[in-house]
């Protein structure tokens, strides 16, 4: 290693790393992960699950490009919940609990299985540019590593900062230490850098609680798998129940008589938290009306008797915490495994990146995850596993791989962070993305593995696998379409769902586009039944041949509109374009533009501050 040169290194070993490092090696290339722990790599450092709402879809693009996280999460699940079934399926979205212990040991398993990584741990304190390029990076004992590539994938742990109550000390993470010399270094270099700021809940003993007086949350019946090549099983037979309590006026008042040694309070903590998961103090003093606030109460695995404490994240003194948390109830007799805490550290404007996340000043380096100033192991697995194809890429003086908004939530997701920027911790939402009905969490194999498959990242064989589900679900959908069924055999399914019966024999497609019709309802009619047994249909073909029927119309308008909004994602702006000569627009999109730097005039629409007069005058004097 002292005298090699690595096509890509990879600083941290959380989830971006973890994604970035096991992309660029499993695309042939010489790749390194330096990290400060190799015992950590891809620990949970809050609350351990993966997915949730949008969180999920991430997941499952993650998977259907090749990444490893949706496998990982599948193999050490604990408990599978499809969350917002309630709602149509654009808003579904998988989630596991994970057996965190489990969790990292199989990120271990799977990055030593990979010929191409290597794995070296120490604190990279310096990244060492030569010309606006990239040649590698300086360890903290003096270790030069070169390098064609660099991705950074720091987390929270750039000058962390922990803070609990009144006391306050460096670290990135509970137990380990923070990462310094790098900020220092990229700021020199001429990057905007920030300060931004997270925190986690208390971890209890199990055996402390009384979950009689809680009320239990068990999961699906039928449990899913992440990964589309479906590697888990265990789940069937088996799964740990999550609890849900509330706090209460008392636990409130409680906290409240913390609130002048809160570091949120007295000044201490000047970053700003995620928007979307606030502290518990934060809650009780934002929406001061509301009497009680929801707890979930997770375990963190098969064999351990810690739990976590989902929705009591704080930053107050231990002894504060403590007392209220033995006013809640179930709580009485708690026993703390550690405190919660606050962490503030260093992120980086992303508005300074390209769409590949290969920065705008140093070619070759890229920033994945928290440094971009994100929140959530989903984003930052996303983001490490496109920086990690498109270093690979780089090293091979290919083009680099981009997702569109129309084309995957992890498009969204960047689009969103380099056009707009942040100034609070980015979740990713459904909300966000104007296409949730194309971009849905079941056919994320469909929308992706080819393109990664061109690129030589997805597998041959995980291709064949969604060329065979689209080819027997199309062949479903057909068969649904053309079936005629006679008015006594579908009417009694009619009638017991409170829809308008038939006079005469007509198409089973037609039925099911019925909001109050499902397959569940029709699976009754005989012949589907049958060719559905013969051709061994499997539940996820079933599903989506009946969302494609249902939701035809919605989905036809949806592709329509971004193939019109796509023409203007085909029009690239050159990167040393004068705004300034542009006096009929703005003077703020003229400054927002010069300073953000979009490479097409879809993604100049998208800049705060630009309105769509200012994008006629950009397309006039382009010529269209």
């Amino acid at each position: 290693m002292f005298n090699e040169e690595f096509d890509v290194v990879v600083v941290g070993g959380g989830h971006a790393g973890c994604e970035a490092a096991a992309a660029s090696a499993n695309m042939g290339h010489k790749t390194l992960l330096v990290t400060m722990n190799l015992q950590n790599l891809g620990q949970m450092s809050c609350n351990p699950a993966m997915g949730g709402i949008a969180k999920g879809q991430l997941l499952r693009e993650i998977d259907a490009l090749g990444g490893l996280s949706g496998e990982i999460s599948d193999k050490t699940a604990i408990q599978f919940r499809m969350l917002n079934k309630s709602k149509g399926p654009a808003m579904w979205s998988p989630r596991v609990q994970s057996d965190r212990m489990l969790f990292t040991l199989e990120w271990r398993k799977r990055l030593e299985e990979i010929p191409q990584l290597e794995f070296y741990q120490e604190m990279v304190s310096n990244v060492v540019v030569k010309n606006g390029r990239i040649q590698g990076v300086k360890t903290s004992l003096g270790l030069f590593i070169k390098s064609k590539a660099v991705v950074l994938t720091n987390g929270t742990f750039l000058n962390g900062l922990i803070h609990i109550g009144e006391k306050n000390f460096g670290g990135g993470r509970s137990g380990e230490r923070a990462s310094t010399g790098i900020t220092k270094d990229l700021e020199e270099l001429g990057f905007e850098t920030g300060r931004m700021k997270t925190g986690t809940p208390p971890r209890v003993d199990g055996r402390s609680l009384d979950f009689s007086k809680m009320t239990e949350q068990e999961g699906d019946p039928d449990p899913r798998c992440f990964s589309f090549l479906k590697t888990r099983t265990h789940l069937e037979e088996n799964q740990r129940s999550c609890y849900i309590t509330y706090t209460s006026p008392e636990v409130h008042d409680t906290l409240r008589a913390g609130f002048d040694r809160s570091p949120m309070f007295n000044g201490r903590i000047k970053s700003i938290g995620p928007r979307y998961c606030p502290s518990v103090e934060d809650k009780i003093h934002r929406f001061a009306d509301k009497e009680r606030h929801q707890m979930f109460i997770e375990p963190e695995g098969w064999n351990t008797v810690e739990y976590y404490v989902n929705g009591f994240a704080t930053s107050l003194p231990e002894d504060i915490q403590f007392e209220a948390l033995k006013k809640v109830k179930g709580f009485e007799n708690v026993r703390f495994f550690r405190p919660g805490y606050a962490i503030e550290y260093d992120f980086f404007a992303p508005t300074q990146l390209k769409h590949s996340l290969e920065t705008k000043l140093v070619d070759g380096l890229y920033f994945a995850g928290q440094i971009n100033g994100t929140t959530g192991y989903e984003e930052a697995a996303c983001q490490g596993l496109i920086a990690g194809i498109n270093a690979a890429l780089q090293t091979r003086e290919a083009e680099p791989f981009l997702l569109r908004r129309n084309e995957a939530y992890i498009g969204v997701l960047i689009d969103d962070l380099i056009t707009k920027g942040t100034k609070e911790p980015y979740r990713m939402f459904t909300s966000r993305a104007e296409y949730r009905t194309l971009l849905r969490q079941d056919n994320a194999d469909e929308r992706l593995t080819e393109l990664s498959y061109r690129i030589g990242f997805a597998s041959e064989q995980r291709m064949k696998k969604v060329e065979e589900k689209v080819k027997k679900a199309d062949q479903l959908k057909t068969f649904i379409h053309r079936l005629s069924v006679e008015p006594k055999e579908i009417n009694p399914i009619l009638e017991q769902k409170g829809s308008s019966p038939v006079k005469q024999k007509g198409k089973l497609g037609k039925i099911l586009t019925r909001p109050n019709v499902h397959y569940k309802d029709i699976s009754k009619v005989d012949d589907l039944n049958r060719y559905i047994k013969d051709n061994n249909c499997t539940r996820e073909e079933v599903e989506r041949a009946e969302i494609e029927i249902k939701y035809e119309g919605y989905i036809k308008r949806e592709k329509e509109h971004a193939d019109k909004l796509n023409r203007l994602e085909d029009l690239k702006i050159p990167s040393n374009f004068n705004y300034d000569k542009l006096q009929s627009m703005s003077l703020e999109a003229r400054e927002k533009l010069t300073k953000i730097k979009p490479e097409t005039v879809s993604q100049a629409s998208r800049v705060s501050g630009v309105d769509p007069t200012d994008i006629s005058v950009l397309l006039v004097h382009m010529g269209r």
